[in-house]
């Protein structure tokens, strides 16, 4: 087995170009068993006016479009915000092998706060979770946005 190699730095990169864009600074990046980056994003609501536009929903597309499969066995998520429930909802249907988040969100979180989603028997597949990763860039990124706004 190949080390451990982190992509949280891409889906950073990612962040940054939503909040660039006026988005939410949340980023996505999908690796596939081999450690290849099959699919990036980050938040588009606005943009696209989609309510389920968020980063992980959206690389999550992309991801199995290119694999011609509503399912990604062997992948890993690597996003820099606690998925919402919406989002942990399509990590599980989606088969994601490996959940990797930077900041921690207790107002709107779905994995390890909120209704905490992996949790429920209902959760038809429920992914390795690994938190804190680079937490305390995303959470910098988030503040300074929201910052900027109330400004």
């Amino acid at each position: 087995m190949s080390p451990f190699k982190s992509h949280m730095e891409d889906a950073l990169a990612e962040a940054r170009a939503a909040s660039l864009r006026g988005e939410v600074p949340v980023g996505a990046v999908i690796v596939d068993p081999g450690g290849r980056v099959v699919a990036r994003a980050g938040n588009r609501t606005r943009e696209l006016c989609d309510p389920s536009a968020h980063a992980e929903v959206l690389a999550i597309r992309e991801a199995c479009a290119a694999a011609a499969s509503e399912r990604l066995p062997g992948h890993a998520l690597y996003v820099t915000l606690e998925p919402c429930p919406a989002c942990a909802a399509v990590i599980s249907a989606a088969r994601i092998a490996r959940l990797y988040y930077g900041a921690a969100d207790p107002k709107s979180g779905g994995v390890d706060h909120g209704p905490r989603i992996f949790s429920h028997p209902q959760a038809h597949h429920v992914p390795e979770v690994y938190d804190g990763l680079r937490a305390d860039e995303a959470e910098a990124m988030l503040r300074a946005f929201f910052a900027a706004k109330r400004g």
